[in-house]
């Protein structure tokens, strides 16, 4: 199971979902563009101390990305068609976020296999992807039995 992140905006985001994958064992995919510069000095100012930690693959655009996947992609979207807990996720998933600003385009969400919503109280916009990440692996590792021993 991986997580990917479609043109992040926040480095402290992707810092708290590397330091996520790392401590649950699961792989990172980083779509670009960023909205930051990938570098030591950015890596240790945003936190990001776990990279080392994680198989992180960079991809040049989503086309490239696309063309390595092996898994279903699952998008977590506040315009999901299926709420967290009735989803059914597979140990080869692939659970993609999009940019904390703009989310991901309509080709994105057409091309993904099962989009997925976290159910939240009436009024609320979302969570951050950071949180979301986190929850949404968790069920999917737990459906899957793919918890760190």
């Amino acid at each position: 199971m991986r997580i990917a992140l479609y043109q992040p905006d926040i480095a402290g985001n992707v810092g708290a979902i590397l330091r996520t994958a790392a401590c649950l064992g699961l792989g990172v995919d980083l779509i670009e563009p960023m909205g930051f510069a990938w570098s030591d000095k950015a890596l240790a100012r945003s936190g990001m101390d776990y990279v080392g930690s994680v198989n992180v693959v960079r991809h040049a655009d989503w086309d490239s990305f696309v063309a390595q996947v092996s898994g279903r992609i699952v998008l977590l979207t506040t315009k999901g068609a299926v709420r967290l807990h009735d989803a059914k996720f597979r140990a080869d998933d692939i659970l993609l976020m999009g940019s904390e600003g703009a989310g991901v385009p309509d080709e994105v969400h057409a091309r993904s296999d099962v989009r997925v919503v976290i159910p939240m109280r009436a009024g609320m916009r979302s969570l951050n992807i950071s949180v979301s990440a986190g929850i949404v692996a968790a069920e999917a590792l737990r459906q899957t039995g793919g918890w760190p021993a």
